[in-house]
């Protein structure tokens, strides 16, 4: 092994990144045909932020691995980096690097599997279906390839075949608990577009119960988020939230668009609207400004909470962590945002809406709202990874009050606000379009772009991070307006939480 990248990797155990890209950059001036060590850098580059090169770097090594795989005919590592690709949104990269796959050897199932979610997500339905089919047909009877199945029929439109499917597959009594969580959370969704709204609901309670007993949700701290708004109401004062207020930075860059709200209340579709404009740059559920909290943990040494460190900063601190945010943001973009309005679009940064305010006092600021019951509605429909968020949205009681604990933070927080900000109301958007993005475009300081209409074929052809990545391909529908009508037998259970938000933002 390389000295370099025994350095290298020793580094990245030190978590020292820019020690790592030093040592895996002269790795690979030494062997620049060694796919173990590009694929190493380009990690390195990814989780610094820079991402362009860092895909590069990793597709690189994917080719380097194909002409390896085709030797060998074991193509292992050319699906590892596939996974890599995809854990970074290259959808695009890692569907190639699966077709390639599928040609050295068309038996590996998990080259098919990569390939389906791969076409999945870059909304090319009838392709992913082929793959998910391929999938299935080398291992037959397989619980999870069916309800992969199911879930690309779902996108496909082939309700009553996905219906099917997964009836079938919950029959099973040898079904693993991961299994029996999907296959009831995807007929609950394949039941609702077929408006058999009555057996919608036993189909969620189901997967609640079994989605306990997940690994990867007992990893998860359900109180870490609850706690942590409880703390922020009682030390994000006035005081602290207006400390940078008249401060002039003027000499910094033109300050970033926040757009923030709860999950599945329209952040995506108003992110692609904007997007769609030509003097906007959107950021996509980025890290930036988990990775500057990282950077003034550092500063501060992780004493104290997130307020008690913004209280120990001094101007320089300030200074610095805004600069750090912008540089973290021209790795992620390079070039391309030049003088264009920066849309830092990562929904659940609610939670972190006090540090943004005191970093960035100067910037805008846009609040999703929507009918608390449709929001939580939605929520639960949805498979999302589990994290100390959405660990909260397994159960429809849990959903319906971590929605109210997040809402009350913004209710705390909203009248002692000094930035310009305003609340945009996903059903404004929906059924009265332009004369409310007409307002929103006012707000940015933008004049009105009729193209901005077209949102949905803009992107028809990229990779969004959100849930809705499918949704927002689609010309705007108002479907989702009131669906919760549907069940209105199951708000009762919740209305403690909800009724206080569905009164303060008049729908009732």
């Amino acid at each position: 092994m390389s000295d370099y990248l025994s350095l290298g990797q020793a580094a990245i155990q030190n978590k020292n990144f820019t020690e790592a890209e030093h040592w895996f950059s002269l790795a690979v001036q030494e062997t620049p045909k060694d796919p173990q060590i590009r694929a190493c850098l380009g990690q390195t580059f990814c989780w610094q932020g820079k991402l362009n090169e860092g895909l590069a770097q990793l597709r690189q090594a994917g080719q380097l691995l194909f002409k390896k795989a085709r030797k060998s005919r074991d193509i292992t590592l050319l699906l590892d980096l596939a996974e890599q690709l995809q854990y970074w949104n290259d959808y695009q990269g890692a569907a190639e690097l699966c077709k390639q796959a599928v040609q050295i050897n068309p038996q590996e199932v998990r080259a098919f599997q990569l390939l389906a979610l791969s076409h999945s997500r870059l909304n090319q339905n009838k392709l992913a279906l082929a793959a998910g089919r391929q999938a299935l047909k080398l291992v037959p009877g397989s619980a999870m390839l069916e309800i992969l199945l199911a879930t690309l029929e779902i996108a496909d439109k082939q309700s009553e075949a996905a219906r099917q499917r997964l009836e079938k597959v919950l029959q099973n009594p040898l079904l693993k608990a991961e299994e029996r969580f999907r296959a009831h959370k995807e007929l609950a969704r394949v039941l609702d577009k077929l408006e058999i709204y009555d057996q919608v609901f036993p189909n969620l309670h189901a997967s609640g119960q079994v989605a306990a007993r997940l690994p990867e949700v007992q990893r998860q701290d359900a109180n870490f988020v609850p706690k942590l708004l409880e703390r922020y109401q009682t030390e994000f004062d006035e005081a602290l939230l207006s400390r940078w207020r008249d401060a002039d930075f003027s000499n910094d860059p033109t300050p970033p668009v926040f757009v923030m709200g709860f999950m599945r209340t329209g952040t995506t579709l108003t992110q692609e609207v904007l997007g769609a404009h030509p003097k906007v740059l959107v950021a996509d559920e980025t890290d930036l400004i988990m990775a500057t909290a990282n950077e003034l943990k550092r500063l501060c040494k992780q004493k104290g909470s997130v307020p008690e460190m913004l209280q120990q900063l001094d101007w320089e601190g300030v200074r610095h962590l805004r600069a750090f945010y912008w540089q973290r943001a021209l790795s992620l973009f390079g070039d391309t945002l030049g003088d264009r309005v920066f849309l830092d679009k990562t929904t659940m940064n609610s939670i972190d809406l006090g540090l943004i305010h005191c970093l960035f006092p100067d910037a805008k600021l846009i609040f999703l709202l929507r009918d608390p019951r449709d929001v939580c509605l939605s929520c639960i429909m949805q498979t999302m990874t589990p994290n100390p968020s959405t660990v909260h949205l397994l159960t429809w009681e849990n959903t319906a009050r971590f929605y109210a604990q997040v809402m009350q933070w913004w209710t705390h927080i909203k009248p002692r606000l000094t930035m310009a900000f305003m609340e945009l109301r996903y059903e404004d958007a929906v059924f009265e379009f332009e004369p409310t993005f007409r307002q929103v475009f006012d707000f940015l300081g933008l004049e009105w772009n009729p193209e901005v209409a077209d949102f949905h074929k803009h992107a028809a052809g990229k990779v969004i991070a959100s849930p809705s990545f499918n949704q927002v391909a689609q010309p705007l529908y108002s479907s989702s307006v009131g669906r919760w009508r549907h069940y209105a037998a199951e708000y009762p259970s919740v209305s403690t939480w909800l009724q206080p938000f569905i009164d303060a933002y008049g729908y009732s």
